[in-house]
């Protein structure tokens, strides 16, 4: 069907109000002279739906269950990862204006605005997508839109290891991390697979704990019973009701968590959560944007001083906040894996450096000068209850997690 006879039903369509079925998209036909097979009208009704109530050409992408981003840079470049890389799709959309209508609705969907004097948006659709769309001029040429696309449910750790996101034995120390309650941040890049890490691990947290997720977007969805989520929110179009995430970690404080959770440290708020972290709160976990987890304390330091932290105060409560970095790449053929983990130490100036204590191997774990000082804490802050870290570690050991270098 010819993109002028839809754009004359989407507009007799508008102008009355009414909704595409299958007899008003036969109305609007006729409405314009057209007389059409029922097949045809079927077709035009379930493209205008899609378009004014889904997600236009994009609907068959975001239901494959083994695409992660779907990314629209122009009509015809839609792309997908399906976990190994970004692929070019043969969907494509009429021109740019559709583009542009499509980013438009789906912000309205989120409850957002997007127009020429608020030219970007990110937010979180109804089903837990997340998007982010810019309209030209800032896009050049054509709108552009990407879709992350959030699990109905969380990976869990086996299925990480079979995936190669975690070495082989590699889940025994992870399971004992979370046992022994040690504070600890994920790192990585942009679609390292740092959110999927992090809900595993917390679907490994006791029954009778309490997870008090705090997220710009929500996108931690942990197999636990016990979780509160809570979501930052903007400003609305008269620049009241903002909510930060600094603001969420605040009232996470007083809503009695076992393990204090922040989505994504990337403001103010790592102040609180580092305090929060020195007053009891054990457990407390996020992820965190860096190259490097040797990164991670700089990138911290960063966060701190432009929330009016000083370098001394900073690395002071990071040296008592946090224990382990778990770092995640994404290597050339799009597979996503725990390249090393490491233990933080203050070196003889007072700041925070990592000490590299696991290194990726494809068989295991390998060791690292920093493992004894990781078993050390795996062991002390373990508790009673199972088999404890202490024999989670030793039973790594006997198994192999790597073989010890220097």
């Amino acid at each position: 069907m010819s993109v002028g006879l839809l754009d004359g039903v989407r507009q007799w369509l508008a102008e009355s109000g009414a909704e595409p079925t299958p007899a008003r998209v036969a109305q609007a036909l006729r409405e314009q002279g057209r007389v059409l097979g029922d097949a045809e009208v079927l077709g035009a009704a379930e493209q205008l739906r899609s378009e004014l109530v889904g997600s236009g050409p994009l609907d068959p992408l975001l239901a494959d269950p083994s695409v992660t981003d779907v990314l629209v840079s122009a009509p015809d470049r839609v792309w997908v990862d399906r976990g190994g890389g970004l692929e070019l799709t043969s969907v494509s959309f009429p021109d740019a204006a559709a583009v542009r209508r499509l980013a438009q609705r789906l912000a309205a969907v989120a409850g957002r605005r997007l127009d020429d004097a608020r030219p970007w948006v990110d937010a979180r659709l109804p089903d837990g997508t997340r998007l982010h769309a810019v309209l030209p001029p800032v896009a050049v040429g054509c709108a552009c839109l990407a879709l992350r696309v959030v699990r109905p449910r969380a990976f869990t750790l086996e299925e990480l290891v079979a995936a190669g996101t975690v070495p082989p034995g590699g889940d025994r120390m992870l399971r004992a991390l979370v046992d022994a309650r040690l504070s600890f941040v994920v790192s990585g890049g942009t679609g390292s697979g740092k959110t999927t890490l992090l809900s595993a691990l917390l679907g490994l947290v006791g029954p009778g704990e309490r997870i008090v997720l705090a997220e710009d977007s929500a996108e931690l969805r942990p197999d636990h019973p016990h979780v509160v989520r809570l979501e930052s929110r903007p400003a609305n179009q008269e620049g009241a009701g903002l909510v930060t995430l600094e603001d969420l970690v605040r009232q996470a404080l007083r809503m009695r968590p076992d393990r204090l959770v922040v989505g994504e440290v990337r403001g103010p708020e790592v102040v609180h959560l580092l305090a929060a972290l020195n007053t009891g709160h054990e457990g407390g976990c996020g992820t965190v944007h860096a190259n490097a987890a040797a990164d991670v304390p700089a990138r911290l330091e960063a966060l701190g001083t432009a929330a009016g932290l000083d370098r001394a105060a900073l690395h002071s409560q990071l040296a008592a906040a946090l224990s382990v970095v778990l770092h995640l790449v994404r290597d050339r053929t799009g597979r996503r894996r725990i390249a090393e983990v490491h233990v933080l130490e203050r070196d003889p100036s007072g700041l925070v450096r990592t000490v590299p204590a696991l290194r990726w191997g494809t068989e295991a774990f390998a060791y690292e000068r920093g493992w004894e000082r990781l078993r050390g804490l795996l062991r002390g802050e373990s508790g009673e209850s199972g088999e404890g870290a202490d024999g989670v570690v030793g039973r790594a050991e006997r198994e192999g997690v790597g073989e010890l270098h220097g």
